[in-house]
């Protein structure tokens, strides 16, 4: 029996995509949230937009667990580049993830086995877009300064940073569930951010989904 994979994203352009290839069997609501049951290239799983920022992110994730008995969870959605050598469209694929914003820093591992399809597929997804794989940062702000970015790159090293994946993380190792955090870029993560956000945000969900949608294919060929 397929294990089933829950899909979060924080916003509805993250999540459309999927939603469009997704065979429904039923929707769940509690707390606010939609949790989409049904399967995709007969794949089971569990789609859900999770809203933005941290404890939306943790409370999303414990009740996918909780509620759905999620075994593989991946976070799909958009992020700011720290890295000069990554463009706006390109994708990260978690190594590790961190929250940059707590005093007390805990790196999460992703799983290997999500980590390593999602990176063999990703060419076959997106064959225009490249690939990086690494850390990425989560905090519950938006990175739209310079001086903020220099500090995250020169303190954490990371290569992208968004709001959501460090708490994802979290929840799922104390739950001992694998993820993986997929972002594509949709901005410099500096004072451009404004300006760039809302034109490229639809395209770098667009490619972040797709690769979801082919990592799902490698899963069912297991």
């Amino acid at each position: 029996m397929k294990k089933t994979l829950g899909i979060i994203g924080a916003e509805q352009q993250e999540i459309d995509l999927l939603l469009e290839h997704l065979s429904l069997e039923k929707t769940v609501k509690k707390a606010g949230l939609s949790f989409f049951c049904g399967t995709i290239h007969e794949y089971p799983v569990v789609i859900v937009k999770a809203g933005i920022g941290k404890v939306n992110a943790a409370a999303c994730t414990q009740m996918l667990i909780d509620l759905f008995d999620v075994k593989m969870i991946v976070n799909t959605g958009a992020a700011g580049s720290l890295d000069s050598r990554i463009n706006i469209g390109d994708i990260v694929v978690s190594t590790e993830v961190i929250q940059h914003d707590l005093d007390v820093t805990k790196v999460f591992t992703s799983d290997k086995l999500l980590h390593d399809l999602a990176v063999s597929c990703s060419h076959e997804a997106n064959p225009d877009v490249t690939v990086y794989e690494g850390l990425i940062l989560t905090g519950d702000q938006f990175i739209s300064g310079q001086e903020k970015k220099n500090w995250l790159i020169d303190t954490f090293h990371g290569l992208c940073a968004e709001m959501e994946g460090g708490a994802i993380a979290h929840v799922a190792s104390l739950n001992e569930v694998p993820f993986l955090i997929i972002r594509s870029i949709s901005d410099k993560a500096d004072g451009s951010a404004t300006m760039d956000y809302t034109q490229f945000s639809k395209m770098a969900s667009y490619h972040s989904a797709r690769l979801v949608e082919a990592l799902i294919e490698k899963l069912l060929a297991l």
